[in-house]
């Protein structure tokens, strides 16, 4: 039975490299089935597209390269249907008609020490809260805070305007801040 040279070539490929690039898909995602996902499509493009694979880079160079792709797919998907969101029930819980704060809902001074972020059992009760956010939320902070982007980039590459990222974002860190505030400083 003849072999497909391509299918094998992957075939090595996905032993050799999966792991390093679940780890970027993962460290640029923050999520786990997302990562999964993008690899395996990054494998699966590659073996779509092996006949332009010239072997003049590093296979694991060629594959970053789609990954990234991917990436940038992915997070382009999730935000062209974030046009104009409505007001969210936490923000009417939050906030009055007139857009300012409920007197019992104001955000409370937090006191944490400034070594906060090399406690395992707070960055854990971070990544479920970061993980309870909408996808488009949590992709919005990663690639503002995280990636550091700045605006133009982030929106020029998510294709949405610098308004709706900015709604995007102060929505993102409310539910963030009030999940915080339940899971660990008013703990």
């Amino acid at each position: 039975m003849p072999t497909n040279p391509a299918a094998e070539q992957i075939k090595i490929w996905v032993d050799a490299y999966s792991d390093s690039l679940y780890s970027w898909a993962l460290y640029k995602t923050s999520r786990k089935e997302v990562a999964e996902d993008l690899v395996q499509e990054t494998f699966v493009a590659a073996f779509q597209a092996f006949g332009k694979f010239e072997g003049k880079s590093n296979p694991k160079t060629w594959l970053m390269g789609i990954l990234n792709n991917k990436i940038n797919d992915h997070f382009r998907q999730h935000f062209q249907a974030a046009q104009d969101l409505p007001t969210t029930p936490l923000e009417q819980l939050l906030f009055n008609n007139n857009r300012h704060w409920n007197k019992n809902q104001q955000p409370q001074e937090w006191h944490a020490e400034d070594s906060i972020l090399d406690d395992a059992d707070f960055t854990q009760t971070l990544r479920q809260c970061l993980e309870k956010l909408p996808s488009k939320w949590a992709s919005a902070l990663h690639l503002k805070f995280w990636e550091e982007k700045n605006t133009q980039q982030l929106c020029q590459e998510l294709g949405i305007s610098d308004t709706n990222f900015w709604q995007i974002l102060h929505r993102a860190k409310l539910q963030l801040r009030k999940c915080l505030e339940v899971n660990w400083f008013n703990k």
